[in-house]
C-alpha cells in the first residue's frame, strides 16, 4: 500500500521523519516546556541533520530530565560529564555546556516577561507568518526575523542561536508555516 499524501519534500520515506512533519513541524506552539525542548534541540542539530536529532530526541529526553528547565539549569560540572558519556546524545562539550546556560537564560527571560512564549514570539508579531513556498528551494536559511532573534538571544546570553538555528526554530515551532503549498499540511495549518 503506497501512501498517496502529498508532504514537503524533506519529509521523504522514513516514518519516524514522516511523523514528525505530520504531527509536530509548523504547529505553533505555546507551551514553554515543549518550547524549551526545541531550543535545545535545535542547538544540538547545528552542523547535523535534523534527522540525527530526532532519532536521539527519546535519549535526551532521558538524558536531559524531560527537558525540565529548573533541574538543568542547577546541572553541576560533574553532571555535565556523565551526559558527555551518553552515547544516545550528542556528545559535543560546547553543546551541552550550553543546553546548561540556556536553561538558565530562559529562567531569566520566564522572570522578565512572564513566560518564554510571550517573549520568543514577539518576533513573529505575536502570529504565524504564512508563507507560500512552492518548493524547499524557496526556503531562505535565514530571514531578518531570525536575524533579529538571533542577534536578542546572543545579547542575553544564550549560545547556539545563529540565526540559521533560530529560523529552524521558527519553523518547527509553528512561527513561520514553510510547508510547501502543495503539501497537505500547508492548508490544515493555513489560517491566512
Amino acid at each position: 500500500m503506497t501512501d498517496a499524501v502529498c508532504r514537503c519534500a524533506w519529509a521523504g520515506s522514513d516514518e519516524l521523519y514522516r511523523h514528525y512533519h505530520d504531527r509536530e513541524w509548523g504547529v505553533p506552539l505555546h507551551d514553554d516546556h515543549k518550547l524549551f525542548e526545541f531550543l535545545i534541540l535545535e542547538g544540538a542539530q547545528a552542523g547535523l541533520s535534523w534527522i540525527t536529532v530526532l532519532r536521539k530526541r527519546e535519549h535526551y529526553r532521558a538524558a536531559f530530565d524531560d527537558f525540565a528547565v529548573q533541574r538543568i539549569a542547577r546541572y553541576t560540572p560533574a553532571h555535565i560529564e556523565s551526559l558527555l558519556q551518553n552515547p544516545g546524545i550528542v556528545r559535543n562539550r560546547l553543546k551541552v555546556n550550553a543546553a546548561v546556560l540556556n536553561a538558565q537564560k530562559f529562567l531569566e527571560v520566564q522572570a522578565e516577561f512572564g513566560s518564554f512564549d510571550h517573549y520568543i514570539w514577539q518576533f513573529a508579531g505575536g502570529q504565524t507568518r504564512q508563507n507560500a513556498r512552492r518548493s524547499m528551494a524557496e526556503v531562505p536559511a535565514s530571514t531578518a526575523e531570525s536575524d533579529a532573534m538571533s542577534k536578542e538571544l546572543k545579547r542575553r546570553g544564550f549560545k547556539f542561536v545563529g540565526t540559521t538555528i533560530c529560523y529552524a526554530f521558527m519553523q518547527a515551532t509553528g512561527m513561520v508555516n514553510d510547508h510547501t503549498t502543495d503539501c497537505f499540511r500547508y492548508a490544515q495549518l493555513n489560517k491566512g
